[in-house]
């Protein structure tokens, strides 16, 4: 049985040539700090900043936020649990999960502060799209943060000094404490570079070569 790589070329092609700023939205509260104050996502607390959904995407499969974290020297993130609302860590649930997996989570060291932190950038790939309004204000809820060493995890306040957003900065809060300054994340549908579209193409095509090879040295 012959299997035809042409669709599936012409679908890559399609992709790439779709202009990636019809495909992002994104709400910016502005850069890691890192060396003022920052907050514990794990041992019961819960973190959860305002953040305004942009326009509907249409490959949702790229949504993600990413966040700053204090953490001990050593430590690397394994997991977090998050949840979209329409109120304080409360109301309508949009969207929840535990991100877990090179595939949903990853952390990257930047630098250790003045009080023997290391300060990373933590970055969450959503499994599944929450269903959000473009224009709305949405909670983004942290907790439950897990390292190996069982230590605390801090989400990295920064005021929303430097925001890139027009909705910005965020309101927070604390859940032992109630209103506090907002913390240093991004989140939003962020489009690939359609260099990366063909190279996910390309492999796709390689595969189906593959498999066509196999199937001759059957026969």
């Amino acid at each position: 049985m012959k299997t035809s790589i042409a669709p599936l070329a012409a679908l890559c092609l399609a992709l790439a040539a779709i202009p990636a700023s019809a495909q992002q939205w994104s709400y910016d509260n502005g850069p890691i700090n890192g060396t003022t104050d920052a907050w514990a996502i794990n041992f019961g607390y819960i973190v959860s900043d305002t953040f305004v959904a942009g326009s509907s995407c249409s490959f949702c499969a790229f949504l993600s936020f990413s966040f700053g974290v204090w953490e001990f020297p050593g430590d690397t993130l394994t997991s977090v649990q998050w949840s979209i609302t329409s109120g304080e860590n409360s109301g309508t649930v949009y969207g929840s999960g535990i991100a877990s997996g090179r595939l949903y989570l990853s952390d990257q060291y930047i630098s250790a502060n003045q009080y023997g932190y290391n300060i990373d950038l933590v970055t969450v790939a959503f499994q599944d799209y929450p269903d959000l309004t473009s224009g709305t204000t949405y909670w983004l809820n942290l907790q439950n943060a897990s390292v190996a060493s069982g230590d605390p995890v801090y989400w990295d306040e920064n005021s929303g000094v430097g925001c890139r957003s027009s909705n910005c900065p965020s309101s927070a809060s604390e859940s032992a404490l109630g209103t506090i300054p907002s913390e240093a994340f991004t989140i939003g549908n962020q489009f690939p570079e359609p260099s990366i579209i063909l190279m996910f193409g390309s492999s796709a095509l390689c595969l189906l070569g593959m498999r066509r090879r196999k199937g001759r040295n059957r026969a």
